[in-house]
């Protein structure tokens, strides 16, 4: 049966390839030129050609550069050297326009973002469009000094022409972009997701959609993502807290609530306290000063928060800024999560780590403890909060 099968296909492919014009149209052309050497050294044979050999270099020279390198006098050899040269134009410049063809709509669809992304890897994918667009990039550069503007792609549903005026700014122009609806699993794939290192995933207005439909987008941009790619760290942004619980599902890294924190600036201002400004200096733009967030050697990965601060307070890089706390399970975390429960059920003696793995269940990724107990012990994957000053301010840099 296999056999029958592959000699009906292998028949069916015959058959097409005779059907088709361009077969004989490929098989009647090196005729016609053989043809045409032969005939034209016929008639020139003794007159201009000595033999065989200077028809096909006749033939060469015309068809190829465009010019007669031997001068045929006789009316029927014209005739052929003329056929030669025109079928040369004919073929050279139906190559070169098909290859200028290809170049044309291959850079077409680089621009309106169709092309697939060839294969990179750490790159910072940002999802989604909304107006002041600009601002946003300017601020993640800023934030994010490892990042240069080619290790970014833009992935969204605005037009086209929207992204390439972003993109004709000088600082923008290695951006890279890639059209679709970033909640499909296609449109992902052409941004190589699979090779990503972090995503941010903001709250959509390029198209008239509500917030519900905006949300939930984003709830199944996530699950996308996540499914692609466990590993990829995920931020994302939510008109209405509702969906939060369905993004910590979808293991969300973080979530960003746009409007709580609008309400509540709001709400803070409304004392007269000042609050505003003090919450616009620690989350502003500068990567350098207000909240920041970093790595803790490996050497106190096990000590007591105590010792942490102690050590910290006591050193010259301590006086120009304040421990205020720890971020726990930091990264990766719920992938991590993952494979220790996975290592968990493989172990035959399930009793010893019940408590433990109910521990590791209830965690949450990326979560902030404020001024901690000093007996508290810094766990693996935890990080350093502390507020610094503008530099020539009252604080200076400061590295743990």
């Amino acid at each position: 049966m296999q056999k029958k099968g592959k000699f009906r296909r292998l028949r069916r492919g015959v058959l097409s390839v005779l059907r088709n014009p361009i077969t004989y149209i490929c098989i009647a052309f090196p005729c016609l030129m053989v043809l045409m050497i032969d005939i034209t050294f016929r008639y020139e044979g003794g007159v201009t050609m000595e033999s065989m050999g200077d028809s096909f270099w006749n033939f060469l020279i015309a068809f190829v550069a465009g010019y007669y390198d031997i001068c045929v006098v006789t009316p029927v050899g014209r005739f052929c050297s003329f056929v030669i040269l025109m079928s040369g134009i004919l073929v050279f410049s139906t190559i070169t326009a098909k290859i200028a063809s290809i170049l044309m709509e291959r850079q077409n669809k680089r621009n309106k973002g169709l092309a697939k992304l060839k294969k990179i890897g750490g790159h910072f994918l940002i999802c989604g469009w909304r107006n002041g667009f600009e601002k946003i990039l300017d601020t993640v550069l800023a934030s994010n000094p490892d990042i240069e503007p080619d290790m970014i792609v833009l992935v969204n549903d605005a037009p086209s022409e929207q992204v390439e005026q972003l993109r004709s700014l000088p600082k923008f122009k290695e951006l890279k972009y890639i059209s679709g609806d970033f909640s499909e699993g296609d449109t992902l794939e052409r941004a190589f997701v699979r090779g990503a290192e972090r995503a941010l995933i903001i709250s959509d207005n390029a198209t008239a959609r509500t917030q519900l439909e905006t949300d939930s987008r984003t709830v199944l941009a996530v699950l996308t993502m996540k499914n692609l790619n466990p590993r990829l760290y995920v931020a994302a942004e939510l008109f209405d807290s509702k969906f939060e619980s369905h993004l910590h599902l979808a293991h969300c890294d973080e979530v960003i609530l746009t409007t709580n924190y609008e309400y509540s600036l709001l709400a803070t201002a409304s004392s007269g306290m000042g609050y505003s400004n003090v919450i616009s200096e620690l989350i502003g733009d500068d990567a350098d000063s207000g909240i920041l967030i970093e790595d803790i050697p490996q050497r106190y990965i096990g000590k007591t928060y105590g010792e942490l601060k102690a050590a910290f307070t006591s050193s010259e890089k301590g006086r120009n800024s304040l421990l205020i706390g720890l971020l726990l399970n930091t990264g990766n975390f719920y992938q991590r999560r993952k494979d220790a429960l996975r290592a968990a059920q493989k172990n035959p003696d399930m009793k010893k780590i019940v408590g433990e793995l109910q521990k590791v269940k209830t965690m949450k990724s990326n979560e902030p403890v404020f001024a901690p107990e000093d007996s508290l012990v810094v766990a693996a994957y935890s990080k350093a909060i502390f507020v610094k000053g503008k530099a020539g301010g009252a604080y200076g840099e400061a590295r743990l």
